[in-house]
This record gives structure tokens, sequence and C-alpha cells, in this order.
């Protein structure tokens, strides 16, 4: 006697499917969690390297500088055309397109071995550049590329990936999940969001397991006092959602909006461009306090916990370094700089309350210009929430966001990477 049926067997393939498609996603966060440590520390290595070269020849930047970025620029351009910027455009435009070829253009696994290579080419050549928008993207590709391999290509693989990305590259399991529903998909995938919440707890589990567990700029448990210490919060929030909204709205319209010669200059000449590029961001390094090389994270860390100081001009050349890194054209994301320009707006407007501690304004300063920059409100607060792992100030911050939201709108009707995804959906 027959006990396999016809529908016994559909049952078993459907089951059987369901299993592969697990599978997917735990090999997938694992392997995501295991590139995001690896990137992380070649990211630190070659910011020290930096820092040593610039340390011994303190000229060298003024030769470095140009020369790395106009070997990024021209790796990007040659070799690895969807490797250049942040990466997380290539990521959202991959997910909205239903055309594999597209997909595997934007997150295909020579891209993201070239959005590796060039990054840290970025970062060792001194660029005011982070690693947490690579990370997404090489992220999304490795999840895709598993997916392939099993000829399992749901849409929620690469929203998975980005997710994962995001929780391994910052120890912010949370924030990973809020970017992939606010940012990613804009909506609750129901079907799907079982197994993106388990890839990003198998990342975050990878990396807890190789670095342990870590509070991204250190723990703090500084509150911000009910009185005139939350007047900080409307200004942080307006001077941060203004400043970021131009931040990205520069990025969004450059070359376009240049005139005619000088844009088809930037186009035809794009590796003469990023020395250029290049050579100034060098140049703004000498400004005294001009400390605005590779991520900020040590900067806005040290003036988080009050180790250390920022001048007054840090968030202004911080923000010009980092958009001369962007404009370039080579690769690097905006995470973590935007997060310093936001540290250094804080404790510039910290000097006008000598009786609260400048720690949480700074913190409402990060919120607040990232918020600006991105659009993303929500992810904004939860992020630096889960880095800090301060709770105690989560009603300021989710007020600094909306405020900053509110500004950006005025500027900007979307955040920076929804506005970028066109430059890599074919016309």
């Amino acid at each position: 006697m027959n006990l396999l049926t016809p529908r016994h067997l559909r049952t078993l393939l459907i089951h059987s499917r369901r299993w592969r498609r697990r599978l997917v996603f735990v090999a997938g966060g694992l392997s995501v969690g295991l590139v995001a440590v690896a990137l992380a520390m070649a990211a630190d290595f070659a910011q020290a390297g930096f820092r040593i070269i610039a340390l011994r020849w303190p000229y060298a930047p003024l030769a470095l500088t140009p020369l790395g970025f106009g070997l990024a620029a021209y790796l990007v351009r040659y070799l690895f055309p969807s490797a250049g910027g942040s990466g997380i455009p290539q990521v959202i435009a991959a997910h909205q397109s239903h055309d594999p070829a597209v997909q595997g253009k934007l997150v295909g696994t020579g891209t993201a071995f070239g959005k590796i290579v060039v990054t840290l080419i970025g970062l060792f050549a001194g660029a005011s550049t982070g690693r947490e928008g690579p990370t997404v993207q090489v992220s999304a590709a490795i999840m895709y590329a598993i997916g392939r391999g099993t000829k399992n290509r749901q849409p929620g693989l690469i929203v998975a990936g980005a997710a994962a990305g995001v929780a391994a590259a910052f120890n912010t399991p949370l924030a990973g999940i809020v970017f992939a529903i606010e940012e990613m998909s804009r909506s609750f995938e129901v079907r799907a969001s079982g197994l993106i919440i388990g890839a990003v707890i198998l990342a975050g589990m990878t990396s807890l397991t190789l670095v342990g567990n870590y509070d991204y700029f250190g723990f703090t448990a500084a509150a911000l006092p009910i009185g005139t210490a939350w007047m900080a919060v409307p200004l942080c929030g307006v001077a941060g959602g203004f400043l970021g909204a131009i931040f990205a709205r520069v990025l969004i319209v450059f070359p376009d909006k240049l005139p005619a010669k000088a844009a088809n200059w930037v186009k035809d000449w794009p590796v003469v461009f990023a020395m250029l590029c290049g050579l100034a961001v060098a140049l703004v390094g000498f400004i005294p306090g001009g400390d605005i090389h590779g991520t900020g994270y040590q900067q806005a860390r040290a003036v988080l916990h009050g180790t250390g100081a920022v001048p007054l001009d840090f968030a202004g050349l911080k923000m010009l370094a980092t958009t001369l890194s962007s404009i370039s054209g080579i690769a690097g994301g905006i995470f973590s700089p935007s997060l310093a320009v936001g540290a250094g707006i804080g404790a510039d407007i910290a000097h006008f309350f000598h009786h609260a501690q400048p720690g949480p304004i700074v913190l409402l300063g990060m919120v607040a210009y990232f918020t600006g920059v991105v659009r993303a409100p929500i992810t904004g607060f939860v992020i630096v929430s889960e880095m800090t792992g301060n709770h105690a100030i989560l009603v300021a911050l989710m007020a600094t966001a909306l405020i900053a939201d509110g500004c950006a709108r005025l500027i900007n009707p979307e955040g920076i990477y929804h506005m970028l995804v066109k430059r890599y959906v074919p016309h």
C-alpha cells in the first residue's frame, strides 16, 4: 500500500521548500555576521594605517589622499560600476527591481568584492566615510548569492541581508529590524518577518561570539533633566534637521545641477575630479582642529563621554569633508560621519547649557543630523539609543527626531537613500 499519496507529496514538497528557505536565512545570517566583523576590523586597520602615516609624515596626506581617491574612483568607474557611494541606494533599488539581471548587478558577488576593496582604499587614504553603508550592500549581496544558489530569490532575502548588516555593524539588532521596515521595504512584510528577525539574530550572535557584547559608542546613562535643558531639543532638532537636509540635497543634485560644462567635465573626468576632491579633503584636514579623516567615531565617542572635546568648527569641517568624499564617486557610507557631525552640532549647542551635562545634548545632535540626512526618524532615535544603551533620554530623542524630520521635509521630500535610487534603476 502506497502511503505517499499526491497530497502527501505536495505537503512534503511545501515543507521542504520552507526548510530550504529557512536554511538560506541561517547560512546568510551567519555569513553576514562574519563578514561584518571582518570588514569592521579591516576598516579600523585601514584608518590606523592612515593615522600612522599622517603622524610620521604630516604632509603625506597631500599626496596619499588624492592618489587614493583617484584609485578608488578608477576602480568604481571601470571595474565595479555599482560599488560607488554608500551602497544603501543600490540595495533599495535591487529590492524594488524584479529583474534578476539588475539585482545581480547591484548586489552581485563581484560588486560586493569591489565594495570592500574600494571602501578600504578610501579609508586608508583618509576619506571621511564610514563602513556601515558598504556593510549593508555586502550583506544583501551575501543573502542574494545564497538565495540564487538554492533557486530561492524571494524579496525578503535582500531586506534580511540589509537588516542583518546594520545589526552586525553596530551591534544594534532592533535598529536593524526598524531599518528594514522604515528604509528598505517601507512596510512590514508579514510572511518574511520571522525569517528577517532570524537573520538579524544569527548575524548578531555571530558578531557577539567574535567581538563580545558592547555598546557601539559606549554605555551612558546620562539623562536630560526636565527644565531649561529641554530647550536643547528644538535647537538640536532645527539645526541638525536643516543641516542634514542641506548635506543630503548637495549629494542628490550633484553634479546634475551644475552648469552644463562643469557637469559634463565631472562626468567625463571622474578620476581627475576624485583626485581634486581628495586634495580638498587633505587641505581641510590641515585646518586647526580639522581632525576630519575617517569615520569620526573616536571624536564622537570622546565628546559624548567627556573624555575629549571638539572645536566649534568640527561639525562644519566634518560636514565639508564628508560632502567632498561623497561627491567624489568613491565608495563609503555616511552613517558614521553623519553621527560624528551630529555630535559636533550637539557639542556646540551644549555650550549654551552650562548647568546640564553635554552628553545627552550630544546625543540629541546625533539623532537630529542623522534624521535630517536620511529622513528616517524612527531608525534615528532607535539606533542612537541602542548604540549607547541609553533609554533614559529616549523621549527627548523621539522629540528631536520628529522636529528634525519636519525641518528636513521642507528641503527634501524623501531621505537621501530613496532619492538616489533612481541613479541605479534602468531608464
